[in-house]
């Protein structure tokens, strides 16, 4: 079949190469000058910054396998590490190797800062959510699932990780996504809960390798190309009058209402309807510094913004640069990104030690993504990948069991070029 793919962020690369893979002849339109959607590379000062600090894990076993594709650098692009989430009074956990369930037992009852009523009970809830096949009714939140747990495991892991992986508050996040996520992560495996931090720019941990193997694959990769008209013939689709056997959309959920309003008007107001948080990612400068781990948990509030801090020394990357990263950002987007800079500024000189910064650390460049991901909200009904025949959507924002992540804009790409002709 004649694929046009519509979209070159990470799910449209996926659904490119894997439709390539099946014998497709694939053309891949990207609006934007260059290809990684909003998991991408800028140039700032002569250096290149990712448009937000990502974080990929050890489960993220479709994204590694299409960076393998590809022919990706993943042992020199991403610094594998032991899941922890340690605050910088040194409060935290360790989840270490080996064993899924037993590797978590270890952690909670190794966690510093907690007491044996907080260990007993997060151990006690962990066993009902997995007896229950970590599943949950659909409008309960993550807040309600966690409401038992005492105000410490709360407030010093079930919020940050809630926030950092469906980029929606406790308050507001669906608990049965949630539950997915851990169900995945931290008991999927040896290794499923590692963090893999990018020391290298994204731009090469995907989007380059995979336009270079498109290309010399001969497929057809256009940059700067934006569909302003979808069509339906007798037989194909029409985009701005060139003809393809089948089209996936795999561009943003707002760009693909736009272009299915008129044929399949249903699914284009599901996908409109969709609600968005923002992840502000503010980088900072302070040659010299280093902070106590490559990623250490930040406590948040009303003058304090972010929820992690990145050292990109530490990481093998760019020594001197830091990363503090505000996920569900919303009131601080309302704030203005002065205002959360300069509440960034004083949080990193709080949050740290006062030998941490050789001199006060300055800002270095600041990325507000303001649709970063939709917000995952409890009884979230998200649109379908089959639109209509022959014509599919990939995005994290597709019907699926994960939250707006790397992790599923691939499986939603992948999933898409397997249904091409069925």
């Amino acid at each position: 079949m004649r694929v046009a793919v519509i979209g070159g962020g990470w799910a449209g690369l996926a659904t490119a190469v894997r439709a390539h893979q099946s014998g497709h002849e694939v053309t891949l339109l990207e609006m934007a000058g260059q290809l990684g959607g909003r998991a991408r590379s800028v140039d700032v000062d002569g250096r290149r910054l990712d448009n937000g600090q990502h974080i990929l894990i050890g489960a993220y076993t479709r994204t590694l396998a299409l960076m393998a594709t590809v022919c990706a650098d993943i042992p020199g692009g991403l610094a594998r590490r032991a899941l922890e989430l340690r605050y910088a009074d040194g409060r935290g956990l360790r989840v270490p190797g080996g064993p899924a369930a037993l590797g978590f037992v270890r952690a909670v009852l190794g966690a510093q800062g907690w007491d044996t009523r907080d260990r007993v009970a997060l151990i006690a809830a962990t066993t009902r959510w997995a007896l229950a096949g970590f599943r949950c009714a659909p409008e309960l939140s993550v807040a309600e699932l966690c409401r038992s747990l005492p105000g410490a495991v709360r407030e010093l892991l079930i919020d940050p990780l809630c926030v950092a992986a469906l980029n929606t508050p406790a308050s507001q996040a669906s608990a049965s996504v949630w539950l997915r996520v851990l169900r995945d992560a931290v008991f999927g495996g040896p290794g499923s809960a590692d963090l893999l931090l990018p020391r290298q720019p994204l731009a090469t941990l995907l989007p380059e390798p995979a336009a270079a193997w498109l290309r010399h694959a001969r497929a057809d990769v256009r940059l700067g190309a934006r569909v302003q008209g979808l069509e339906r013939d007798a037989r194909a689709w029409r985009l701005d009058g060139e003809s393809f056997d089948a089209v996936v959309l795999a561009c943003t959920a707002a760009e693909a209402a736009r272009l299915t309003a008129h044929h399949e008007p249903a699914w284009s107001r599901q996908a409109q309807a969709l609600r968005y948080e923002p992840i502000v990612t503010v980088y900072l400068r302070c040659p010299g510094a280093r902070l106590p781990a490559p990623m250490t948990a930040l406590r948040d509030g009303p003058a304090a913004a972010a929820q992690f801090a990145f050292d990109h020394g530490a990481l093998g990357a760019s020594a001197g640069v830091f990363a503090f990263v505000v996920s569900g950002a919303r009131a601080w987007v309302d704030a203005g990104l002065e205002a959360t800079a300069a509440a960034v500024l004083q949080q990193a000189r709080e949050a740290f030690a006062a030998d941490t910064w050789p001199t006060p650390p300055t800002l270095l460049h600041m990325i507000a993504e303001k649709r970063a991901t939709f917000r995952c909200t409890p009884g979230l009904v998200r649109p379908p990948m089959e639109i209509a025949p022959n014509l599919l959507a990939a995005g994290d924002y597709v019907q699926g069991p994960y939250p707006a992540t790397l992790e599923g804009a691939v499986r939603s790409g992948e999933a898409a070029a397997a249904r091409l002709g069925a």
